[in-house]
């Protein structure tokens, strides 16, 4: 059963390609309408959030509003999978896997990442440099994955140039793309390679386009995002949510 706020007063069907209702449900919910206290007595985000520990630093309103995601409208698009453009040391992946695995059979969540610190970066506008979160162990996260039994949680290591596009002949389609790489070049590319396969009305979740330190990430979110390709936000907090649409000529 749902535990989504009602807003009767709000139209359901989309509105220049998005859901304000599906919007105020996740975004107004959790700022103001209780949805985190009944998000914490979930027993299966308990579960998840429990598994995954302190390997993320996805913030918790953040990893909240994944979680109403996955729980509640993935379900409504067409077949696809995830892919998470950056995911450090495995923490969201590893959190929206194992909740894929109960609610959503025969998805797959793609986690990609150098798993060795961020590449170059874009120095006229990103605060982050070359070797931030270098941190990560891609051994010790890719043994916790297979020792937890996450056969759906599939990491690509590499620079995303390098691995895109060899991934891509794999997935079929795209349900949602959490893209959480915080730079400039990298939230240019998994925007502009990931969108060749998202379904109609699937989800962009950008992590970093409202971080006072990504000023280069939500650059892209201005010129690309809404300026070239003419999306309207469906949420802008916890953070940026687009949803995929074909504008009518």
């Amino acid at each position: 059963m749902s535990y989504l706020p009602e807003f009767p007063n709000i139209e359901k069907k989309l509105r220049f390609g998005r859901s304000v209702y599906a919007g105020y449900q996740r975004g107004w919910g959790l700022e103001f309408g209780g949805l985190r206290e009944k998000i914490l007595a979930d027993p299966l985000y308990q579960e998840a959030s429990a598994l995954a520990g302190n390997r993320s630093v996805v913030s918790e309103p953040r990893r909240m509003n994944m979680f109403l995601l996955l729980k509640y409208f993935l379900g409504e698009l067409p077949m696809g999978d995830v892919i998470e453009y950056g995911s450090y040391r495995g923490g969201n992946a590893i959190f929206m896997a194992y909740i894929a695995k109960k609610l959503h059979p025969g998805m797959k969540i793609y986690a990609l990442d150098t798993f060795e610190g961020m590449p170059e970066t874009d120095a006229a506008v990103d605060a982050h440099k070359l070797g931030d979160f270098n941190d990560a162990n891609y051994t010790e996260i890719a043994d916790f994955v297979a020792k937890s039994g996450l056969d759906n949680l599939v990491l690509v290591k590499g620079l995303f140039e390098d691995t895109n596009a060899e991934l891509m002949k794999t997935v079929k389609k795209v349900r949602m793309a959490h893209i959480d790489c915080d730079i400039k070049p990298a939230v240019e590319f998994s925007y502009e390679n990931v969108k060749k396969k998202m379904v109609e009305g699937g989800y962009y979740v950008f992590d970093d386009a409202t971080v006072s330190s990504c000023i280069g990430a939500t650059e892209v979110i201005e010129n690309l995002v809404i300026r070239r390709d003419g999306l309207n936000s469906e949420q802008i907090w916890p953070h940026f949510v687009f949803r995929a649409f074909k504008k009518k000529k």
